[in-house]
């Protein structure tokens, strides 16, 4: 993959054919966290008809933060994470079987 630092490079630059967050990707396990990451985001707001706007709301994020998470262009600290989760009440975080 080019670059010599992986965190020079956003998430979705990793992927190989496709568009994301259902594309495939290069064999990068940070891109592939970051991917599942997305897809349980998108996939709790869109159950719950929760908006960005809402979201930044309720957990202190802001709504471009959250827009770049689901668009897998920035790399999403732990503490975005963890707000994201307990404002959402459910995990996000994909576990060790990425």
């Amino acid at each position: 993959m080019p670059g010599d630092s992986p965190r020079a490079l956003s998430p979705r630059a990793f992927v190989l054919t496709g568009i994301w967050p259902d594309a495939a990707l290069a064999e990068h396990h940070g891109a592939r966290v970051a991917q599942a990451l997305a897809r349980r985001l998108a996939m709790v707001m869109s159950d719950r008809s929760i908006s960005a706007n809402r979201l930044a709301r309720d957990s202190g994020i802001n709504r471009q933060t959250i827009a770049n998470v689901l668009a897998g262009s920035g790399w999403p600290d732990l503490l975005t994470i963890a707000s994201l989760e307990r404002a959402l009440e459910t995990d996000l975080w994909p576990g060790r079987a990425m």
